[in-house]
């Protein structure tokens, strides 16, 4: 350390040196000039000025004068020419008399002036010399200054002389030594990486969130980790810019893990949580392994653990966790709901203060405090922020209600499937979660059905419920794009719990198969039918049959009959058509569930959708021969279906209207078609081809 110290030391020296010699010669200058430029003012300027002024004004008022005269004298003259000869002698006497007294006066007159004209030009060769004479001297003895002040710095100079020779013979002689250097360096780069048991720096690339679903940015920074003190300086350096450098930003690390690829889908990839920025994650990128390595070294990088709700809870400062008193909140805040707030109007889409929220989850997640707290009878806290506080501790929890190893489970039976299909699916899915997951699950499912019979007057419908519990219940382990697209299938599942919650909690899924010989179960119509979906089917991908062979129960098989309609069919309509849909004969020995999205033309099952006839019933599904005749390009085709576009690149449309130049689509389940001049995007299953 001391080493370094005396190096830094002799290093900043010289240059220290060298700017107060710069400014001190500066300073010299800048005093030189200032009194020259007062000697010049002193012994040039002011005298010339002061020669101006007493002997050149006076000139001026003399020429005035005599010019006057002049002018008199010569007038005189003429008049006196221009008398006639005719005219009396006393009279022409008198006018010469008078002409020879201003002739005389005239003459008095030009030679005063002359003679002040002569002093003038005499004055002049040394009222005017002699100034410039004392300048030159002053310049002279500035020089003279110069160079006597040249002659004891000749040594100086001699030395500076010395020095640069040695230097280029320094130069000279250890450039060999840095090309073998160099040479070795190439050779092998990891020996000679540069290490320090201060600091480490290096290239990151640094993520940069945005509010969803805006997805998130990579910018790249040169970045110094000073190890004593744990601070992360990062400089925002684009090459695309001609290397324009950008502010620095510093940090304080707490602790550093590396992130997986299980999670994450970039490698080389670090998560450091933030001192200074409580509750802030900073996801870095290395630009190698062996780089990410050196960065965990440097950084005390440590494995990765637990999962990524772990992570958004710690974000969040919030340990939330599925224990006695995370049920005991739950259940209190339900008796709360129901009690005080069951018709306020917006319940759980109206968010409390965010202040008041947080702290009231703090207090009933603590061990001593949250027995003090009685939702149903406290004035203290108000219905939005129970309702708030009770999906902040949802989405805070480590996993998700639902589970993350369930997620994708859950969405495929939203995406596909008859209404009956997707029940069962549901029903399946529910009980392979953990006992307690599936107790508060229920609980809350219990809870929102009861809120959504008091639509009339909170306005919660079932689709309005599903629209915010959606993502609070289940959500992917990274934020997507595709996680962004399955946003609608989460509030279709919680749609769905909602509306089933007596059958799906109450029944283990072994006990109500559906019958071989009679109809399915019907759903209840919801009171959000025409509101929320319009009758409209689901516009996205035809259904597949998927074997789920390890689902713990007995799966009835559902025919591909079924499957095409249940594409056609959205949640909100499942009562009005789920009592026309029947089951096999028989059921196999290995149980299969319609659950999945197929690839769209590559099925080998009929899952033509269904098309409304004129009698508003159910036509026969389409054969694949069929199916690829109709989506022959330059067709037209017809609309069976009003839709309302949800994206850009979508057509909105009423029933009847007629597409030219329809072609397949590379979406599975769209077409591709032409209405009003716009071409876009259309929902196979809404139209029926011409």
């Amino acid at each position: 350390m001391r080493r370094n110290s005396w190096g830094w030391l002799s290093e900043s020296l010289p240059s220290a040196w060298g700017s107060f010699s710069l400014s001190t010669s500066a300073t010299q200058r800048q005093m030189m000039r200032d009194a020259s430029m007062r000697n010049i003012t002193e012994t040039l300027m002011k005298p010339l000025e002061k020669f101006r002024k007493e002997y050149l004004g006076v000139v001026r008022a003399d020429r005035k004068r005599y010019e006057k005269e002049t002018e008199k004298y010569y007038n005189a003259l003429e008049k006196l020419l221009n008398m006639s000869a005719k005219k009396k002698e006393p009279q022409l006497q008198e006018a010469d008399s008078q002409v020879e007294t201003m002739k005389q006066h005239f003459q008095e007159e030009s030679l005063d002036y002359i003679c002040k004209l002569q002093e003038i030009q005499e004055r002049k060769k040394f009222e005017c010399v002699e100034p410039m004479l004392a300048f030159f001297q002053t310049v002279f003895t500035f020089y003279h200054q110069g160079f006597e002040l040249a002659k004891d710095f000749d040594h100086y100079k001699r030395t500076l002389q010395i020095n640069i020779q040695n230097t280029r013979s320094r130069f000279e002689g250890t450039r060999s030594e840095v090309q073998e250097l160099m040479k070795r360096i190439k050779d092998t780069p990891p020996e000679y990486r540069q290490t320090s048991s201060i600091s480490f720096e290096g290239y990151l690339y640094v993520q940069e969130k945005r509010p969803p679903p805006f997805g998130s940015s990579w910018v790249k920074r040169y970045c110094t980790f000073v190890k004593e003190q744990k601070i992360l300086h990062m400089v925002t350096f684009d090459h695309r810019s001609g290397g324009r450098i950008g502010e620095m930003e510093s940090v304080t690390l707490k602790s550093c893990i590396r992130k997986t690829t299980d999670v994450f889908d970039r490698r080389f990839c670090l998560d450091l949580d933030i001192t200074d920025r409580p509750g802030t994650v900073l996801t870095v990128q290395a630009l190698s392994e062996d780089d990410h390595k050196l960065w965990m070294q440097a950084m005390g990088g440590k494995e990765p653990f637990g999962s990524l709700g772990r992570a958004l809870s710690k974000e969040r400062g919030i340990d939330a966790q599925l224990d006695d008193m995370g049920l005991s909140f739950v259940k209190n805040s339900i008796i709360a709901i129901e009690t005080r707030g069951i018709n306020d109007q917006g319940l759980y889409r109206v968010g409390g203060v965010s202040s008041k929220v947080q702290k009231l989850l703090s207090l009933m997640i603590d061990d001593e405090k949250n027995n003090d707290v009685d939702l149903s009878a406290s004035e203290d806290w108000d219905v939005k922020t129970i309702t708030s506080a009770l999906k902040l501790y949802l989405r805070s929890l480590p996993e998700p209600l639902m589970t993350y190893g369930l997620y994708k489970e859950f969405i495929n039976p939203a995406k596909g499937g008859s209404p009956e299909s997707r029940i069962q699916a549901i029903h399946c899915l529910v009980h392979k979660l953990p006992e307690r997951n599936r107790l508060v699950l229920g609980l809350l499912m219990k809870h929102l059905a009861n809120v959504a019979e008091h639509s009339k007057l909170n306005l919660m419908t079932v689709a309005n419920l599903g629209v915010v519990f959606g993502p609070t219940l289940m959500r992917p382990q990274e934020d997507t794009v595709a996680a962004i697209m399955d946003l609608k299938f989460q509030n279709i599942v919680v749609e769905i719990l909602i509306e089933h919650h007596e059958k799906i909690f109450t029944d283990s899924p072994n006990s109500g198969p559906l019958s071989p010989a009679g109809p399915s179960l019907s759903a209840p119509t919801r009171q959000s039918k025409k509101a929320s979906r319009q009758n409209r089917p689901l516009a996205v991908y035809n259904p597949q049959v998927l074997d789920i062979q390890n689902a713990g129960g007995d799966y009835p098989t559902l025919s591909a009959d079924e499957t095409s309609r249940g594409s056609n069919e959205s949640v909100s309509s499942q009562s009005s058509s789920a009592s026309n849909s029947e089951v096999p004969a028989e059921k196999p020995d290995h149980p299969t569930l319609t659950a999945n999205l197929s690839s769209g033309s590559n099925s080998k099952s009929a899952q033509a959708p269904v098309s409304s006839g004129a009698a508003g019933e159910s036509q026969p599904a389409a054969s694949d021969k069929e199916k690829q005749g109709q989506s022959v390009a330059g067709r037209k085709a017809k609309a069976v279906y009003p839709c309302e576009a949800e994206h850009e690149s979508e057509l909105s449309f009423q029933i009847g209207a007629i597409f030219s130049n329809v072609t397949p689509s590379r979406e599975p389940g769209w077409l591709e078609g032409e209405l009003g001049g716009k071409r876009g995007l259309i929902p196979e299953n809404y139209v029926e081809m011409l």
